[in-house]
């Protein structure tokens, strides 16, 4: 059975984190778009190689993990069949040659007739031989991240233009500066919440983004096509309002394999956070504590700017992970079922909401209003199935209007 969308594997061998053709060719239809292509620096561009005709196999895992509670880096593993030995790096015949190296990029595309979407883009990290006995053709498996990578590989002590009272919108953006992200690959919102001068202590850069993303109550994360995405506080609360994609057994998008939970993992009912120079903000429900025994979180060098900052950063934690009750935590759709709207399945990404509605075996129902924050593809030339990873919204707010969080004495009044 045909693919219900038209997957593509490209990989540049340029230097540097953009991706794309590096060069731009005048009157050319895929590499002289304005906007899209880059503009090289030499007459001779590096290739960017098409190796779907020989992908046998793809594997992507993107979100943000559960227990944790935060955004990890994507990872991708294509299976390519090598008949010819091109990526055998002693082959001295083959194009490839002198070119593979760690760190170069790749990318996976679906288009259909009506849209295209970057399933993911990212950075191989290893290059994985196979031979098999009494086979003659080898493969290798092209493990990838996404640029959390790249990120955390960089360490870094001062920061530039990074002083007191930027908002964390800013300063994200001065770290994204300092390790030379470029600025054509980020989104990067303003942000609420201000931040102290950059401590100038020796981390990551990654460390040092997450620690601005915690200060705002935002979310940070790569997308499929490899941007660099900042959401702030208001961002993550209004994506509360928009309407949610239907999956059911009738009439809705078909689905199987949901995993249930029902436990006290993600139950936060005591935050102690500090600023850094701060005093360290105790935030409780007692109400929580009494019914679930202390379930707490603990921060500390935070780049909040005040005290009263950490203090509602501390309050709205709290609000938003008190009580438990029962979770979908994931779910299976299979694009082949012609069901499946595959450009709605494509057009799914974090934050967006899933109304999932499941019907028991005595004819109750279980209904979650859940968000989208994480996805693992799963594509063979006969297969494409996505699970999908569910959760409560990472931060509350009250939505004026909303049959799900405009509900006065039970949806939480964010700051």
């Amino acid at each position: 059975m045909a693919l219900p969308a038209q997957i593509a594997v490209s990989f540049d061998f340029t230097n540097g984190a953009t991706f794309g053709y590096n060069g731009f060719v005048i009157g050319d239809p895929k590499y002289g778009i304005l906007g899209t292509n880059t503009l090289g620096d030499s007459t001779s561009p590096e290739p960017t190689v098409d190796l779907t005709p020989n992908v046998y196999e793809i594997s992507i895992t993107r979100g943000r993990n559960i227990q944790r509670d935060q955004y990890e880096a994507g990872q991708c593993t294509v299976r390519v069949l090598d008949p010819l030995s091109y990526f055998n790096p002693q082959n001295v015949s083959s194009p490839y040659y002198g070119k593979l190296v760690p760190l170069r990029k790749l990318r996976v595309s679906a288009t259909t007739a009506t849209t295209q979407k970057y399933l993911f883009s990212g950075y191989a990290i290893e290059y994985r031989y196979t031979y098999p006995v009494n086979q003659d053709t080898g493969y290798v498996d092209i493990l990838c991240q996404d640029a959390f990578r790249l990120f955390n590989m960089a360490n870094i002590n001062t920061v530039t233009d990074s002083g007191a009272g930027q908002t964390t919108g800013t300063r994200i953006g001065k770290l994204l500066n300092q390790v030379s992200f470029p600025s054509s690959m980020r989104t990067v919102a303003t942000g609420a919440n201000t931040c102290i001068a950059d401590p100038a202590t020796n981390r990551t850069s990654l460390a040092a983004i997450k620690n601005a993303e915690f200060s705002e109550t935002g979310a940070f994360y790569m997308d499929g096509s490899g941007t660099a995405v900042f959401k702030d506080r208001s961002q993550v609360m209004a994506s509360l309002a928009t309407s949610p994609t239907a999956f059911n057994q009738s009439g809705g998008i078909p689905y199987k394999n949901l995993k249930y939970s029902f436990d006290d993992k993600l139950i936060i009912n005591q935050a102690n956070l500090a600023r850094v120079g701060g005093s360290t903000i105790t935030a409780i429900n007692q109400a929580s504590i009494d019914k679930y025994f202390p379930h707490s979180v603990t921060q500390t060098d935070l780049v909040a700017e005040t005290d009263a900052i950490v203090t509602n950063i501390a309050k709205e934690y709290i609000a938003t992970r008190q009580e438990t009750t029962i979770r979908i935590d994931e779910m299976e759709v299979d694009l082949l079922d012609p069901s499946v709207p595959t450009d709605t399945m494509l057009g799914l990404d974090y934050f967006s909401n899933l109304l999932i509605t499941n019907v028991q075996p005595d004819g109750s129902t279980i209904v979650k209003n859940l968000q989208f924050q994480g996805i693992n593809w799963s594509i063979t030339p006969n297969k494409m199935t996505a699970k999908i990873t569910t959760l409560e919204p990472i931060a509350d707010g009250f939505i004026v209007g909303s049959s799900y969080y405009g509900i006065i004495g039970q949806s939480t009044l964010g700051y």
